[in-house]
């Protein structure tokens, strides 16, 4: 019996992981001279420890946005036969130093910035990055008391590639990275062990004070951790199924976020689990509508897509010359046909089927217009409006306690669990459901993002009310009352 998670078994998460391996990697407008790509590589990057704690010890965090020189994975793991193997596949990128090298007349090449061949076509220096990874098959057995340790590592390389009618050449680099990666397990209760993954980065700087760009020359970069196995399976850190929630709380992160991947299951549990440098819901899914990765998760597809068309052709031929990767991006949007660019457009996955019976000009409960029918938002008032939360009516101006859920909450939101807030509106949401904006109490920038709309939202199941029972203050206002109202329609 194999529960097909060998190294064909990732695949179930290889989009979202080869998102997570170039998020970053080359930022929009893609060119070279632009400000964003002359500092890259922030996410899961593993320097030489000398150069990590140049400084001191480095603080362990749930993400990876903070340079490191190790990254820890702790996950709950369930055993369904005695011959259970634990199949472990890091991968990171190595940087290489892409050269342009012009001849010259002794013979010899200097290195450029760039230089033009006789085709017209340009090339520049730049920094690239090579895909590595390593696959471990572990029976569980040898996983007990001290673990196994494997080197992960990549070799050193030089790689010559000749330009056109002789205009010179192009030199690609890449230093050695050492590194290894440790897997252990520790028996908790019958047939549940706590699984620990530790990749470290062993290699030496000669100058622990050189600069970022020297030490990331020896980086593990975008590091993140695949986890399968035979006869195993995994159990959710961010919702755990009743009865595990303390062995849970048990596991210790470090740089990085643990989450289920592959076919979402009801029950809490994952036959897959990416462990990556950011921070993810559990069964990640990369948007059926996009037509390919952009490297800059932060910004939506379509604004992506759109401003990428309006490059110039001298900003196209530049971003082409800077990264092959960035030739491909501009190759596919100038290629992509009209349905798929209208798809980018967006989905309301959360909405139901409507039924056949209903009237499609009025929602069955409010007997309101529906919310894309003119005068559909007529009657809500986000700053007035109020909600029964355990009876007690919240609006604007009230005080609660924050108590997100954790199956369906978002991952972020988790971390508020047990803090005070403020709420300053109630939004009806176009399935007909309701949140509440609300700003944390002890957040010292909670002034600013109340003026400028940037609120955590939640469910009223999710909130503890702690006003008064006459209710929210009518007299509260917002600013930003107006842009509720829009916010409420989209």
């Amino acid at each position: 019996m194999t529960d097909g998670l060998g190294p064909e078994g990732f695949e179930q998460v290889g989009a979202v992981a080869d998102a997570v391996l170039y998020e970053g990697y080359l930022l929009y407008p893609y060119r070279r001279s632009s400000p964003k790509n002359r500092v890259r590589w922030q996410f899961g990057v593993l320097l030489p420890r000398a150069w990590a704690e140049r400084d001191g010890p480095v603080e362990p965090g749930i993400a990876g946005s903070a340079d490191s020189w190790y990254q820890r994975t702790e996950c709950l793991l369930r055993v369904r036969r005695a011959d259970a193997v634990v199949r472990v596949r890091v991968r990171y990128l190595q940087m290489r130093d892409k050269q342009v090298e012009a001849p010259g007349g002794d013979g010899r090449h200097r290195p450029v910035a760039s230089l033009r061949s006789a085709d017209g076509a340009a090339h520049l220096s730049f920094e690239e990055a090579v895909p590595r990874e390593t696959d471990l098959v572990l029976p569980l057995r040898d996983l007990l008391h001290r673990g196994r340790t494997v080197e992960v590592g990549a070799p050193a390389g030089t790689e010559y590639e000749p330009l056109p009618s002789d205009a010179g050449r192009t030199v690609r680099r890449c230093r050695e990275v050492r590194a290894r990666t440790t897997v252990a397990a520790e028996p908790l209760a019958p047939d549940l062990y706590r699984l620990r993954v530790r990749t470290e980065n062993t290699g030496e700087l000669p100058d622990p004070r050189a600069p970022r760009g020297e030490a990331l020359r020896q980086a593990l970069i975008a590091t993140h951790t695949l986890v399968g196995g035979d006869g195993v399976e995994f159990v959710s850190l961010i919702d755990p199924p009743e009865g595990l929630a303390e062995h849970a709380r048990g596991c210790r992160n470090a740089f990085t976020f643990p989450v289920l991947g592959g076919a979402p299951r009801a029950d809490g549990t994952g036959a897959v689990l990416l462990s990556a440098p950011i921070i993810l819901p559990d069964f990640p899914q990369v948007a059926p509508e996009s037509p390919g990765d952009l490297h800059d998760a932060a910004e939506i597809d379509e604004i992506l897509t759109l401003r990428t068309m309006l490059l110039t052709d001298e900003e196209k031929a530049e971003a082409r010359a800077t990264d092959a990767r960035a030739a491909q991006i501009l190759d596919r949007v100038e290629t992509l046909p009209q349905e798929v660019l209208s798809r980018l457009h967006g989905a309301i996955r959360s909405l139901a089927p409507a039924q056949p019976q209903a009237d499609a000009a009025q929602t069955p409960a409010s007997g309101r217009p529906a919310w894309w029918q003119e005068g559909g938002d007529e009657g809500l008032s986000p700053t007035t409006d109020s909600v029964l939360v355990a009876g007690v009516p919240v609006g604007a101006g009230s005080r609660v306690r924050l108590c997100p859920r954790g199956r369906g909450a978002d991952a972020q939101d988790m971390f508020l669990a047990g803090r005070t807030a403020q709420v300053a509106a109630v939004l009806h949401d176009v399935d007909g459901s309701v949140h509440l904006a609300v700003t944390v109490d002890d957040d010292p920038a909670a002034e600013l993002h109340g003026w400028y709309g940037r609120f955590h939202y939640f469910r009223p199941a999710e909130l503890e009310p702690l006003a008064p029972a006459d209710g929210p203050d009518p007299a509260v206002h917002h600013p930003l009352g107006d842009r509720f109202r829009r916010k409420a329609q989209t």
